[in-house]
């Protein structure tokens, strides 16, 4: 008798849970787009604050929310991995400048740093919207912080390394997000020039009592000082945290225990008292 081949490997079969889910995929994905079509985005504003002093603002950072037809947000993490790639994501970073710019417009006393992929720097939407605003309004360069995260930023270093360069020319300020995720080449790290280094949250979640995170997140400080950036720790959660943070030499802090991202900023509240009065 001849052997059957239990694991008969000519007929892929796809479970019924994989099934669910991508149908899951393309329905928020369709929804994503049909928000991104009809400009149902805004954005969420969250302070970045400084260590020794965690009263002063130093600035905020814009993030996108994507709203679907009831108002209700859409979870980026449901959708944001799937659209890296897609011209869907150039599309939110498009969206995403726009309203952070008219932000930096409408309010002349804050910085604002607003995220964006590596992929979006040769995207002509994306540049024509810079473009303008900069000619518009030519110092608002020097209020605007680009984010790109270290993942994104490796796919096309050489293009990251040229666009920072032509753009810190006109006043524009970088942050290395998510640093200490991916795996950034230090000859890359060196020829970036970021401006500021963000720390990844699975290295500030327990480094008060975590002393593997405490040694990693020195070891990422004394990078950024070595390189001459600044350093923002991101996720603080605690008191505990952001005492040793800031004895570690964190230059910012960003996280819930200051504040969560607000759809109704400081700027915003003043402005509706003051329209009260």
């Amino acid at each position: 008798m001849a052997h059957r081949n239990t694991f008969d490997l000519s007929r892929e079969e796809t479970s019924p849970f994989a099934q669910a889910q991508a149908i899951s995929t393309q329905t928020t994905l369709g929804m994503v787009q049909h928000a991104v079509d009809n400009n149902q985005a805004l954005l969420a504003f969250q302070p970045i604050v400084q260590s020794p002093s965690p009263q002063n603002v130093a600035f905020y950072e814009g993030l996108i929310r994507i709203q679907n037809d009831t108002g209700r947000i859409i979870p980026a993490k449901d959708f944001i991995t799937q659209v890296e790639e897609r011209e869907l994501g150039r599309q939110i970073d498009c969206l995403a400048l726009e309203m952070g710019l008219r932000t930096l417009m409408r309010v002349p006393d804050i910085r604002l740093s607003i995220n964006m992929s590596a992929r979006s720097i040769g995207y002509g939407k994306w540049l024509d919207i810079l473009g303008r605003a900069l000619k518009q309004s030519p110092h608002i360069g020097e209020r605007l912080i680009l984010e790109i995260t270290e993942s994104s930023a490796m796919t096309v270093p050489e293009l990251v390394v040229n666009f920072m360069r032509d753009l810190h020319k006109r006043g524009i300020n970088f942050a290395l997000d998510d640093f200490g995720a991916g795996h950034t080449s230090f000859r890359y790290l060196k020829e970036f020039q970021f401006d500021i280094l963000k720390i990844d949250a699975q290295f500030i979640r327990n480094v008060a009592t975590d002393t593997d995170n405490q040694v990693l997140t020195q070891a990422l400080i004394s990078i950024a000082e070595h390189f001459e950036m600044y350093t923002v720790a991101e996720a603080v959660e605690t008191k505990q945290a952001s005492d040793w943070l800031s004895a570690a030499g964190v230059s910012f802090q960003q996280g819930y225990y200051f504040a969560a991202p607000s759809i109704s900023p400081p700027w915003s509240v003043q402005s509706a008292t003051n329209a009260a009065l």
